[in-house]
């Protein structure tokens, strides 16, 4: 038997499992949304984004069509439930990303912009 084979349900296995949990060890989520104009936007969009249990807290740049969204260790909010939330508030969601970045340091990157 040769033992470079590999199961290809294995390998599929291993993949979802890494995935899940680079998704489970990210603390931030940042949106692109498009639609954002005011600072009543923001606010709007900060309040419905509140209402999730695993939201600690919200960022909204109007300036950069950012909103992130922190959330509290060993929670989630999936991408479905994100995008709905911002739809729902009359908005466009341009892109989903997850990651480790504090809500501070995206406030600081998105300063050093301006």
């Amino acid at each position: 038997m040769n033992s470079f084979k590999t199961n290809p349900v294995k390998l599929l296995l291993a993949a979802v499992l890494l995935a899940a949990a680079s998704l489970a060890s990210a603390t931030t989520v940042e949106m692109d949304v498009n639609g954002l104009v005011c600072a009543f936007c923001a606010q709007g969009i900060e309040k419905s984004l509140k209402t999730f249990p695993a939201t600690e807290g919200v960022f909204v740049s109007l300036e950069h069509r950012i909103v992130a969204v922190h959330l509290k260790d060993g929670t989630d909010i999936d991408d479905a439930a994100l995008r709905k939330a911002i739809t729902d508030s009359g908005y466009t969601v341009v892109a989903i990303r997850r990651t480790d970045e504090s809500l501070d340091a995206i406030r600081q990157r998105v300063k050093g912009h301006d």
